[in-house]
């Protein structure tokens, strides 16, 4: 059976930029031969809105609670941190309690020690991308 990769990153702000990374995390996974599972297939739907926090009308539990269903099927979750993001920081939070391996891809000069302490690595970049997770293959 082959590893599990979940792709984790910022939405809310970045709603119409998340192709850029989640295309570039998609392909270097599969090119090492990992399967992917990607949340943003399913909830870009729920951000097509203009309607300003639309979650408020949306039940959270279910919501929350099928991303933390990825994180428990995935092997390893690739963070991808431009900026802060609440979700982002749970999910990892999460999987690394969960034994997960977590990569953090992040070029902030001064993370949180709650990211560094909740990841396995940290990447100033993609191009280091497929080098690091080839390690865990």
């Amino acid at each position: 059976m082959k590893k599990q990769v979940f792709i984790s990153g910022p939405i809310l702000g970045m709603e119409n930029n998340q192709d850029y990374y989640r295309n570039t995390i998609t392909d270097i996974s599969q090119k090492l031969g990992f399967e992917v599972i990607d949340p943003w297939k399913r909830e870009k739907y729920l951000y097509k809105g203009k309607e300003e926090c639309w979650w408020n009308t949306y039940e959270k539990y279910d919501f929350v609670q099928r991303d933390l269903n990825d994180a428990d099927r995935c092997d390893i979750m690739v963070v991808y941190l431009p900026k802060l993001s609440a979700g982002a920081c749970m999910e990892m939070f999460y999987a690394k309690r969960k034994g997960k391996t977590v990569i953090v891809v992040s070029d902030m000069d001064c993370l949180s020690p709650w990211i560094k302490v909740h990841c396995d690595v940290i990447i100033k970049s993609f191009d280091m991308l497929e080098e690091t997770l080839s390690k865990f293959k």
